[in-house]
């Protein structure tokens, strides 16, 4: 996910999809240790992607707790 497609997103919106991608590592990290995924950069983007969306959301509450 690009910055500029998250910075579109609603407060609420941004949270969904963190959770939702927590979910997504979780489940990575599991498969990877059963040994069914092989590709560790899968995981490393997600975490990059999930960087993201937490560091708009931040700024995102800080404006408006302002």
């Amino acid at each position: 996910m690009k910055v500029a497609e998250i910075r579109k997103l609603s407060t609420a919106e941004l949270t969904t999809e963190s959770t939702k991608l927590r979910e997504e590592i979780a489940e990575l990290k599991r498969r990877l240790h059963m040994g069914e995924v092989q590709n560790v950069r899968l995981i490393r983007g997600k975490r990059k992607d999930l960087a993201r969306l937490l560091t708009v959301l931040s700024e995102q509450l800080v404006k408006e707790a302002k």
